[in-house]
């Protein structure tokens, strides 16, 4: 007899009703239930990407346990989380090893694993529905506990790490129907004041990346100035040329004679318009028709250099089908000179944002013998222009 849809009300439902802590166990009680599943366990990956961090049902935190780290390279988790497909491994005398994507939005979380008897195509279809379930319990739930930072954090994290991923979007990812983007950042060991933002409203596509001067927690202060003030001046709904003023503003008025350097961008989601300022930063590389070029830009002084005029909005040449990629210095450092950004763009063109962006800061720690001297960071948008429907299926879901 064929077996009834899972649900995502039904186990939103379940999870509502339990505490925040316990969405893999409602999520595990109901493949139990349905197909006898075995052996639940929900992987994190960890905030660079590199390694995931498995926590088993019924266990409360990661720290009380010891909840086992996984390294991603090469492994089935690695293809779950590349193809954005469940995957069923050979019969191992646990019974069939079923992995599925927990992603939302293009956020890919982590990866749900179980062992069934017996994989039969709705059940798979099933248990990749309920993987799915679980993803929207993780971002509602997230709000109220620190499991889920625990979950991602493999290494201890100093303080000024600590306010420097506060500082970024709480999704690495996100998908709409006319745009894919990801970023991510390798810390220094020392910190060195690197973030990256990005927010959607009705018309509009906000992005920014900042790298503030100095180390540490002074560098973290810094960057929580850039961030906030750009935000705030954002949420209150002024122009590009405003939001870079408040934003220079900050550090002119708080930044202990420090800068940053920058670029703000906003992208018309009709298509109509793209326009950028930059403020002393690397200028962005264009992947278009596969081949890669530097984006020549007027360069205004960093932000909080007290001679600086007011700021210049340039349109960008954004065009459907087209990649762009915004970085730090960090990224093309003395250790790092050897990346070749331009092959990297190229070589994961038809890979998703977050693998390209994988890839890259996976070069620069290894260029770096797993020391980076300056933070490292990659922001990547596919740009696919204005579209009636809801974003496409398939990779990257």
């Amino acid at each position: 007899m064929e077996r009834e849809p899972i649900g995502l009300a039904e186990v939103l439902a379940a999870a509502e009703d339990a505490a925040p802590v316990r969405s893999l166990d409602v999520v595990a009680h109901n493949l139990r239930e349905r197909f006898g599943a075995r052996y639940v366990s929900f992987l994190f990956v960890d905030v660079v990407g590199r390694r995931l961090l498995r926590v088993h049902e019924e266990k409360a935190t990661p720290q009380e346990h010891g909840a086992d780290q996984v390294p991603l390279a090469g492994s089935a988790y690695e293809e779950v989380l590349r193809t954005q497909k469940p995957v069923v491994a050979p019969e191992d005398g646990r019974g069939q090893r079923v992995l599925a994507p927990v992603t939302n939005r293009g956020d890919a979380i982590g990866v749900l694993e179980l062992y069934l008897t017996h994989v039969a195509q709705d059940a798979l279809e099933q248990v990749e529905e309920a993987a799915h379930a679980l993803a929207y319990v993780i971002v509602t739930d997230r709000r109220f506990t620190d499991l889920y930072y625990w979950g991602n954090r493999t290494a201890t994290v100093t303080l000024a790490a600590e306010i420097q991923r506060q500082l970024l979007p709480s999704a690495p990812s996100c998908e709409a129907a006319e745009f894919t983007l990801a970023g991510a950042l390798v810390p220094a060991s020392d910190i060195a004041g690197d973030t990256y933002d990005y927010s959607l409203d009705e018309n509009t596509l906000h992005l920014s990346i900042t790298d503030a001067m100095g180390h540490d927690i002074n560098a973290s202060l810094m960057a929580t100035l850039l961030v906030n003030a750009s935000r705030g001046a954002r949420r209150a709904g002024t122009d590009l040329a405003e939001q870079a003023r408040q934003t220079h503003q900050a550090l002119i008025d708080h930044g202990r004679r420090t800068f940053a350097t920058g670029q703000l961008l906003r992208i018309a989601l009709d298509g109509t318009r793209a326009q950028l300022v930059n403020a002393g930063h690397p200028w962005p590389l264009r992947l278009r028709d596969g081949t890669v070029d530097e984006i020549k830009l007027h360069i205004n002084l960093p932000f909080g250099f007290p001679a600086q005029s007011a700021y210049r909005v340039q349109d960008l040449d954004l065009r459907p089908g087209d990649r762009l990629l915004l970085y730090t210095d960090g990224v093309q450092d003395r250790q790092a000179e050897a990346v070749d950004l331009p092959a990297l763009l190229r070589d994961t063109a038809t890979e998703h944002p977050r693998e390209t962006v994988r890839a890259m800061v996976n070069a620069v720690t290894e260029a770096c013998k797993g020391h980076v001297r300056d933070d490292a960071t990659v922001l990547c948008l596919d740009w696919y222009g204005p579209r009636s429907g809801g974003r496409s299926a398939g990779i990257g879901t």
